[in-house]
């Protein structure tokens, strides 16, 4: 019989190409979850994907980079584990069904269909740095606020 999972997934979410503002954020974002013991889950690549997966490693946490591609050398260096889809942009559902919670950092259109997705799924989501909106989305100042509120919902059953 299987025990029950206390460590929280938390997709972080972005452009692959980042600003080095975003690129900041993200890596700040991916170690202090790593620090607080969450496994962060991404899409594999560059920009802010790379910078969270720089930040858990360097704090000694576990990244996933869940690929568009079959080919998992295309993968950023700093990730823990890599999973090639062969999927395109349809990888963006196997990242947010595969956490329990998401933090969105810029972006454009395919980090809104994810954060929209996380949504629709009644997953958390924070962002950082976003100037769209979406309705309960929860918006954040700095990555320590984010990731905050983000693991509060999560043992609290949702964002207020």
């Amino acid at each position: 019989m299987p025990g029950k999972q206390t460590t929280s997934y938390v997709a972080v979410i972005g452009g692959g190409e980042a600003a080095p503002e975003a690129a900041a954020l993200a890596y700040e974002v991916g170690r202090e979850l790593a620090r607080k013991g969450a496994v962060v889950v991404c899409g594999g690549l560059g920009g802010v994907m790379e910078a969270a997966a720089r930040g858990v490693q360097e704090a000694g946490g576990v990244s996933i980079g869940i690929l568009p591609d079959p080919d998992r050398h295309r993968a950023n260096p700093y990730l823990t584990y890599t999973i090639p889809t062969n999927l395109g942009h349809a990888r963006n559902m196997v990242i947010v069904h595969s956490a329990d919670a998401v933090i969105a950092i810029d972006g454009s259109y395919g980090t809104i269909s994810e954060a929209a997705i996380a949504l629709k799924l009644g997953k958390p989501v924070v962002a950082l740095q976003n100037t769209w909106s979406l309705p309960h989305l929860q918006a954040a100042k700095t990555p320590g606020e984010a990731v905050s509120l983000l693991l509060k919902a999560l043992h609290n059953g949702g964002l207020p």
